[in-house]
Parts: structure tokens; sequence; C-alpha cells
């Protein structure tokens, strides 16, 4: 399975949260990364710029990559319900994510090289 593998402190300053674990990056500097990174807070954003930010959010905070995210929300699109609901029941019942919140792990990104190593079994699978 693929992952991003970059710089964590850099996405948990970016939106200001603890998105992908906490670390100090953030207490020594309140503002987002980058040479504008200071200067960021001057602007108002767009409501594009809000929904993409929160899709963002979602798509580190559960350790997807865009196309991954994709299909899943295709996934939930076709299924009935609230759409926005079901997608947030298929992220929440992934098996890494089920591990983490189970407690064998301390970090979804530990949950997910948990699973990927072959330490959790399914069904004897």
């Amino acid at each position: 399975m693929a992952r991003y593998t970059g710089p964590i402190a850099r996405i948990n300053r970016r939106f200001g949260a603890a998105i992908m674990g906490p670390s100090k990056a953030s207490e020594k500097r309140e503002f987002p990364p980058g040479q504008h990174g200071p200067k960021a807070g001057r602007r108002k954003s767009s409501e594009y710029a809000t929904g993409l930010n929160e899709k963002q959010k979602l798509r580190y905070t559960y350790g997807l990559l865009e196309k991954q995210f994709r299909r899943t929300f295709d996934k939930a699109k076709r299924e009935r319900g609230i759409t926005g609901e079901r997608f947030l029941q298929l992220l929440e019942t992934r098996l890494d994510s089920v591990v983490y919140l189970v407690g064998f792990t301390k970090t979804r990104r530990s949950a997910r090289q948990f699973v990927n190593h072959g330490h959790v079994m399914v069904n004897g699978h």
C-alpha cells in the first residue's frame, strides 16, 4: 500500500492541528510552513479552499492517497443513505482504522504498518 512518507510536522503546521499525531514543531511555530507561512494568516480563504482543506485533513488523518480516498467516496455514493455518513463509516471500518481504534497501536500510521506486516488476521487471512 502506498502512503504519505513526507514530513509530519509540516502537515500539522499547515492545518494548525495535530492531524498526523502530536509534534513539537507546532509548539515552536504557530504559523504555516513555507516561505509565505508567517504572512498566510492575513487573507481570508475562499469557500473552495476551506472545503479542500477539510478534505485534505481527512485524507491525511486516515493516511490515504487520493485514489484510495476517491474510490472510497465513490463506493459511499453508490450505497444507500447519507453519503457523508456512509463515507466516514467506510473509512472507520478499514482494518488499519479498526486496529487503531481498538488500541493495539498508538498511531494510525503504526496501525497501518501492523496490518501490512501481517500481524492481524481476519477469518484466517
